[in-house]
């Protein structure tokens, strides 16, 4: 619908009927909130101890909220309120460093990285072929320190972290996920992550985001034991099988709330 926020207009893929045309030439999508009120908003929220969650498509819309949390620094101080960007398509290069800069966090949802018909037929055409290549730059976040965590945006998308993590580290989507093609090529392969560092987004990050992190998000004594264990050791698993691994055990604060029927047939776990 070519809603999300961009420093420069949308590409004219196609002319009529295509999805920039009907908005005209200059059409740079949406910011939903005035640039200086979300200043001000943010600023007054930040002092208030209040922790913002934004969502963020477009690069212009990514901007404006580092923006807006680099008035709430220069006005407040460093505050731990842990302010978070959601979703992180299209990051113009230059504002990769600011996330760290400024403490934001990167909450990614790592499925969306992948060739499937939405990306290729609606948002690659009228990007062009600049922005199509700052999308998800899971890998330079990361590299640079940003403070990145993976979601899933259930109910739009699958919540499991597993299909997730796939495509973290394949940038190619599994097989049973909607769009799958196996002759996809891997989409942007440079920002594809390891596995440690993936698991890290998925468990450690979202507990950071979510000021959980002295309760859970790792095995230490004194934090809940929310654990899962698998059918397999995912550090000896190739990264294409990595979506195939099957949750024997889980378990919430030390209580077991599933349990297959597997758990206690299954090989070498």
């Amino acid at each position: 619908t070519c809603t999300a926020a961009l420093l420069d207009p949308y590409v004219d893929a196609g002319g009529a009927g295509a999805p920039g045309h009907a908005h005209g030439r200059d059409h740079r999508g949406l910011s939903f909130v005035d640039p200086v009120a979300l200043a001000e908003h943010v600023t007054r929220l930040d002092a208030a101890g209040l922790q913002v969650h934004f969502h963020t498509i477009g690069d212009r819309a990514v901007r404006e909220v580092l923006d807006a949390l680099q008035a709430a620094r220069e006005a407040n101080g460093w505050t731990d309120n842990r302010h978070h960007l959601a979703h992180i398509q299209v990051i113009h290069p230059d504002d990769v460093p600011r996330f760290r800069r400024l403490g934001a966090g990167a909450n990614a949802q790592p499925l969306w990285a992948a060739h499937e018909p939405q990306m290729n037929e609606l948002t690659i055409p009228v990007l062009g072929p600049e922005r199509a290549a700052w999308q998800y730059p899971f890998a330079d976040l990361a590299h640079d320190g940003a403070a990145l965590a993976f979601g899933s945006d259930w109910p739009v998308s699958s919540p499991d972290p597993l299909w997730g993590m796939h495509v973290a580290l394949n940038r190619t989507l599994p097989a049973g996920a909607a769009g799958f093609d196996a002759a996809a090529p891997a989409f942007l392969p440079a920002q594809r992550l390891d596995l440690p560092t993936a698991l890290r987004a998925a468990i450690q990050g979202a507990a950071y985001l979510n000021h959980l992190d002295h309760e859970t998000g790792s095995i230490t004594v004194g934090r809940s034991a929310d654990l899962v264990v698998l059918d397999r050791d995912l550090f000896e698993t190739g990264s294409g099988a990595l979506a195939e691994a099957r949750v024997l055990l889980t378990l919430v604060e030390g209580r077991p709330v599933f349990a297959s029927p597997d758990l206690h047939t299954a090989g070498g776990s």
